[in-house]
């Protein structure tokens, strides 16, 4: 009988910042085409920065938890 390896808790952290992240960035790159929101620092394009900080931040997470289960998992 095979035993199956779990996937860690920190590939679906990753995996939901990454995908908030897209999210949030997409919607920078929304602002950024079009006009931006009427606020104090629409002009900075914070959804650009934090969307890409969260994509980052998910890639982290994401890819280690993945490579150190399919290791697990030969």
């Amino acid at each position: 009988m095979s035993e199956r390896k779990m996937l860690s808790i920190w590939f679906f952290v990753g995996l939901m910042l990454t995908v908030i992240g897209v999210i949030v960035f997409s919607t920078g790159i929304y602002y950024l085409l079009g006009s931006p929101p009427p606020t104090v620092l629409g002009e900075l394009n914070p959804n650009l920065w934090w969307g890409a900080l969260m994509i980052a931040a998910g890639l982290l997470f994401l890819v280690p938890s993945w490579l150190h289960y399919k290791r697990e998992s030969e």
